[in-house]
């Protein structure tokens, strides 16, 4: 596939779970990042749509509602858990708690160290008509309880801080409907699980 290919499906994924969340917060101005765009490279082979409530949603220090969470899993073996952001300013406001190397200590816990935010908005520029995220250096951690497998989870948290100092959040709560599992093409896993 193309790199132009591989883009849109990233931002249609994305853009799948911005469209999932009703607007309910106030509007936001954009965040400043200082970094160089990331490349994007890979392609998203596993993508979960979370039903549920954000108990915390704190971007960039903001409080904010949403509704829907995803986790992306691309063929690279980067993980995202990305946060359809209710902001009646900004249809395309989602942020993504993202990194590598996600580890399982039993089935129902997984703790991925994130290295970096996707912020995305309606002031980002565009590829294919759709916003593409910019990528700011972060440090920190999201942990699940659920299974994928098991098409349950029952939360996820996230607390990162980005190089600029500004911190982020999310204490994300299922509300019991089965998580949406969506395999899109094979690859190898990248989890470290201690029970294979």
């Amino acid at each position: 596939m193309t790199l132009t290919m591989r883009i849109r499906l990233l931002v249609l994924a994305a853009s799948l779970v911005a469209l999932a969340s009703p607007c309910l917060a106030e509007s936001s101005t954009a965040i400043p990042v200082n970094n160089p765009p990331a490349q994007q490279n890979s392609l998203v082979d596993m993508l979960a749509l979370m039903s549920g409530h954000c108990k915390t949603l704190r971007v960039a220090g903001r409080p904010f509602a949403c509704k829907t969470v995803a986790y992306a899993h691309d063929d690279k073996g980067r993980v995202n858990f990305a946060v359809a952001v209710d902001d009646p300013g900004d249809e395309n406001h989602v942020v993504s708690f993202s990194g590598e190397n996600g580890k399982r200590s039993d089935d129902n816990s997984y703790e991925l160290p994130i290295d970096r935010m996707l912020l995305n908005s309606k002031d980002r520029p565009k590829v294919d008509g759709l916003p593409v995220p910019a990528a700011q250096t972060s440090t920190g951690t999201c942990r699940q309880t659920g299974n994928f497998a098991a098409r349950k989870v029952k939360d996820v948290t996230c607390s990162a801080t980005d190089s600029e100092g500004r911190t982020y959040e999310l204490l994300f709560v299922s509300d019991g409907t089965p998580v949406s599992v969506r395999r899109i093409r094979q690859s190898s896993p990248s989890i470290q699980d201690p029970f294979k």
